[in-house]
């Protein structure tokens, strides 16, 4: 019985070990993805104020080109 209970435990140990570093990978692409978020919203504000002013000088709403990475 005292066998079955160390593996069991053993077996616990390497799953929460396991799920811990499953966790870290998680929070890592977590925060990854919000800088892509951040990147592509900052990308989309400079180019709604580009369209913004283009239209609002009268202009159609063709800003020059714009290199956005």
């Amino acid at each position: 019985m005292r066998e079955q209970l160390q593996a069991r435990l053993t077996e616990l140990a390497r799953d929460h070990q396991l799920g811990q570093g499953r966790l870290a990978e998680l929070d890592r692409e977590q925060a990854a993805l919000r800088e892509t978020l951040l990147r592509i919203s900052g990308a989309m504000q400079v180019l709604e104020e580009l369209l913004g002013t283009a239209t609002a000088n009268g202009h159609k709403a063709e800003p020059e080109a714009v290199h956005v990475p």
